[in-house]
């Protein structure tokens, strides 16, 4: 009996033995899982709960990016705005250090427009592989020797002067004049397809009128005007006498509710010169399909946003 005993003793402890060792390998375990998470390695930097959740919406890539920088508490609220782009991290940040009145929201435009550059430096190349969502600015031109193809002369009955267009635009153009007569509102094209050397004259003409830095708020340098392309026109109608009077017509007040509706946008509005780089023109309008242009009118964003943050990927 007493071996018995000693036997069941012995079994006992080995089993009180191997609880043990299990129990503290799950807790080595648990504490190596724990110190080689996110969340810890996060929180050892500085980062509290909220900002944590913030970075660990990122990509595992972009969170061991985090983890090489030291704590900033700017980084989560940068992360949170609605346009966030990873890859601008680092400029946001830059830009937030020389001006941090401003709205981290509209810093994250504004990098992400590469409006943290002066205008007309860091350019590219535009790619003319996206059709008729081509973008050019005053980042993206379009090289001297640019061909726009498909032109068409546009009918004397839409124009003033001599026009062309890209004969996509123009057809849906005509639909446009032709859904405003039924409303009473003439639409009327005194600007459309320019050339290089056309552009080039026009911007050297208000430059030695009035300085450079006047021209470009107003105009656009060779190549890196939208009028190249094909796809751009200014509008204006009878009696207006001056562009700038064109948004005190009700013929403004019918595109800015229907322009899209045939593929076109209003392409640098009120209130967003900082971000496209100009004056708000009421007449100058871009052509993008229908598709396209009801999804950026939708959006409230100026194509400068909408492209880089949903086409240029």
């Amino acid at each position: 009996m007493r071996v018995k005993r000693r036997l069941k003793r012995s079994v006992i402890v080995a089993i009180c033995i191997i609880i043990m060792v299990v129990i503290a390998i799950i807790m080595c375990f648990n504490y190596y899982k724990k110190i080689n998470s996110y969340e810890y390695k996060l929180g050892k930097i500085g980062y509290n709960e909220t900002e944590i959740e913030q970075i660990l919406k990122l990509d595992q890539k972009n969170i061991d990016n985090i983890l090489t920088k030291e704590y900033n508490k700017v980084i989560p609220k940068f992360i949170k705005q609605k346009h966030f782009i990873y890859e601008n991290l680092d400029r946001y940040l830059a830009y937030y250090k020389e001006n941090q009145r401003t709205d981290k929201g509209h810093i994250v435009t504004l990098v992400n427009v590469n409006c943290d550059n002066a205008f007309y430096t860091k350019t590219n190349k535009a790619d003319e592989n996206k059709g008729n969502l081509i973008l050019v600015n005053k980042y993206n031109y379009l090289t001297k020797d640019y061909k726009t193809d498909d032109l068409v002369d546009v009918s004397v009955l839409y124009m003033y002067g001599k026009q062309k267009m890209k004969k996509e635009a123009y057809n849906k153009f005509i639909e446009l004049f032709n859904a405003a007569k039924k409303d009473n509102i003439t639409i009327i094209i005194n600007s459309s397809y320019r050339t290089y050397e056309y552009q080039e004259d026009l911007w050297q003409s208000y430059a030695n009128g009035h300085g450079e830095e006047w021209a470009d708020s107003y105009a656009a340098r060779a190549g890196y005007s939208e009028h190249e392309t094909g796809l751009a026109i200014d509008v204006t109608t009878y009696g207006v006498k001056e562009q700038e009077d064109f948004e005190k017509t009700d013929a403004y007040k019918w595109m800015q509710d229907n322009a899209y509706k045939y593929g076109f946008i209003l392409r640098y509005p009120k209130g967003k010169e900082d971000i496209t780089g100009y004056n708000y023109e009421s007449w100058h309008y871009r052509y993008l399909g229908v598709d396209m242009a009801t999804k950026v009118y939708n959006s409230g964003l100026t194509y400068d946003e909408y492209y880089t943050y949903y086409i240029k990927k």
